[in-house]
């Protein structure tokens, strides 16, 4: 199966067209103190974020409930395509170094249209029950809305 080729078993798709340059996108993905501002769907926040952009590079999100109980999100970066595609996983913690139960990997793509990004986030998983698992938690509905905030933050670039 390629890289593009979906999954309807296992992959579950967003994509949207966000009003920035995928430039200002890929930063939004790519820089902690752009991340803090909308990688979690409000009420939660993002208190901090690491990045070390390299393949096998680790990265931590922290997201933040309205109690402020954290939850970081460990992973590692398999492919960087600057301002075009990033694919992360969760299977790793950086460095190569497994992590205690893998979820899914992640592959987003930044296209350019007519100076706006076709941003699509695909969330692929190891199985089937993962995915649904996924659904439930509410895919659509938080990725959705963190898409829009995350366009909210790349047009005030």
């Amino acid at each position: 199966m390629s890289n593009d080729t979906i999954d309807t078993d296992r992959d579950l798709v967003l994509t949207r067209l966000i009003d920035a340059p995928p430039e200002t996108v890929y930063r939004c993905w790519t820089e902690p103190a752009l991340m803090t501002q909308w990688f979690a769907p409000k009420p939660w926040s993002t208190p901090r974020a690491t990045v070390d952009l390299r393949v096998g590079g680790g990265n931590v999100v922290v997201m933040a409930d309205e109690a402020g109980n954290e939850y970081p999100n460990p992973g590692q970066y398999l492919e960087i395509v600057p301002n075009k595609k990033l694919v992360f996983t969760d299977a790793y913690v950086g460095d190569w170094k497994p992590s205690a139960k893998p979820f899914f990997t992640c592959s987003l793509t930044f296209e350019n249209e007519g100076g706006k990004t076709r941003y699509t986030a695909v969330a692929r998983h190891w199985n089937k029950e993962d995915k649904e698992a996924h659904e439930k938690m509410g895919f659509h509905e938080g990725w959705g809305m963190v898409a829009a905030q995350l366009e909210e933050v790349a047009k005030g670039l």
